[in-house]
């Protein structure tokens, strides 16, 4: 996965930050970051298997918007070192460390076992990324007992 940041890596995580900030996007990352705190498989399962449920558009975008951008990092498109800057993809870690305590389950209930294997891959496949990871799953692991 390593490779020298550049100046076009630097143009394409600009990109990706942008794309946040379509307005439907914000809708979907703010229900992921505030409002969706599923406590066990069945709460995930419920909203991904709810189609057309603005909830399950939010889940799926974000999830996708997710899974393409650490796409770039596992294909060598984007440098890891400017990818994994907690500044630009805590987001990530956070969205991960709500679903990772009951991943297999998630995976055995809606019966894909790809489901989130590109973060996966991307966060516990870097050295940096998994340092970074693990203090926002501790975090995460806090914040879930308080609720």
């Amino acid at each position: 996965m390593p490779k020298k940041p550049t100046i076009d890596d630097a143009r394409l995580i600009l990109e990706l930050y942008d794309l946040r900030r379509e307005p439907e996007l914000r809708k979907a990352r703010q229900w992921w970051l505030i409002t969706f705190w599923p406590k066990n498989a069945d709460d995930f399962v419920k909203v991904a298997t709810t189609m057309g449920s603005e909830e399950n558009n939010w889940l799926r975008q974000v999830g996708s918007y997710w899974g393409i951008a650490v796409s770039f990092v596992l294909n060598g498109v984007v440098s890891e070192k400017l990818f994994f800057q907690l500044s630009f993809c805590g987001e990530l870690y956070f969205i991960f460390a709500k679903v990772r305590p009951f991943l297999p389950e998630i995976r055995e209930k809606m019966k894909n076992p790809d489901l989130f294997l590109t973060m996966e891959k991307a966060i516990l496949g870097s050295k940096m990324a998994r340092a970074q990871f693990e203090k926002v799953e501790a975090r995460v692991a806090a914040m879930r007992e308080q609720r």
